[in-house]
């Protein structure tokens, strides 16, 4: 893990590791991210541990507030499981690490970053729309690999 600076309010935005795992799932819960058939703490300790992903993490004190899961696919660049504590929401912090999201993939070569996000999360659709992220016409189709 390691810090990657400040930006202009003098947010630090760190890489996190595996033992910050129990932290970052915490918050992906409250903010409603998780899901029963996905395993959070799992997709967290594949990404601090492959050489292609990083989870990416705002503190205050002792207290993670902010996080997000970064990947690159070898064509395009991911952003999963973004959230903010709701304490702590209102003050640019989802937009910064964004912002570390985008100089992570951006210093990798990779030339397009994109992200899910479910169809009635409205306020996280406007959020994207105000940082300038236009709709992508595609349609998502997927299936478990993995028997669940």
């Amino acid at each position: 893990p390691g810090q990657l600076g400040p930006d202009q309010e003098g947010v630090m935005v760190t890489q996190l590791g595996a033992a910050d795992v129990a932290d970052a799932v915490a918050l992906w819960e409250e903010a409603g991210l998780t899901r029963p058939w996905n395993d959070a703490a799992a997709d967290f300790l594949r990404a601090v541990g492959g050489p292609a992903s990083v989870v990416l993490g705002v503190r205050e004190g002792d207290r993670l507030v902010g996080a997000a899961m970064v990947g690159d696919d070898g064509h395009r660049g991911w952003v999963y499981y973004l959230a903010v504590a709701d304490a702590a929401r209102g003050r640019g912090l989802g937009r910064n690490l964004m912002a570390a999201a985008e100089a992570w993939l951006a210093a990798r070569g990779c030339p397009k970053i994109q992200f899910m996000v479910r169809s009635d999360n409205t306020a996280v659709i406007d959020f994207y729309e105000h940082l300038g992220y236009p709709l992508q016409e595609v349609v998502v189709r997927g299936r478990r690999l993995d028997d669940a």
